[in-house]
């Protein structure tokens, strides 16, 4: 086929809103980003090592974009704290005899809905998140270790 017949061949493919890919991007087809629904619910009860016996529950609702590892979020809560609110966080669990941990990502803001989002630090961070290995805690002056918890899990 001359240049001339392959050039008009293109161009009448195009005018026809045909497009074509090479062999390679057949080969290696994009994938698409992986995403993971995560909810907690939010209450004394839940409360690890010792349970609390706080009015108050909440919400987590999270989605996990698993290839780029960020993780954006929504915690509500509802109904009175025992005192003022000193913090609230995201854990992961490192010791499985009290289902406790240190905190992975703090809250900037306490206000109900809290909402945010961070980048999980590899992927050991994220499969431990889709494991259940993680919890929401609210702390108030009152109970320091956390007035109320919700664990993690995927919906």
């Amino acid at each position: 086929m001359s240049k001339k017949n392959a050039l008009l061949s293109v161009v009448a493919l195009l005018a026809l809103g045909m497009t074509f890919t090479s062999c390679k991007d057949e080969e290696n087809p994009t994938t698409m980003p992986t995403s993971t629904r995560l909810t907690a619910v939010l209450n004394g009860s839940s409360e690890k090592p010792t349970s609390t016996t706080s009015t108050v529950t909440g919400t987590f609702t999270g989605d996990l974009n698993e290839t780029t590892r960020v993780l954006s979020y929504t915690v509500t809560y509802s109904g009175p704290f025992s005192t003022s609110m000193t913090g609230g966080h995201i854990h992961r669990i490192t010791s499985t005899t009290a289902m406790t941990g240190g905190i992975e990502i703090p809250f900037s803001n306490l206000a109900s809905p809290i909402t945010g989002s961070a980048t999980l630090a590899n992927q050991n961070r994220v499969d431990s998140l889709k494991n259940g290995f993680y919890y929401v805690n609210l702390h108030t002056v009152q109970y320091p270790a956390g007035e109320i918890r919700g664990d993690i899990k995927k919906q």
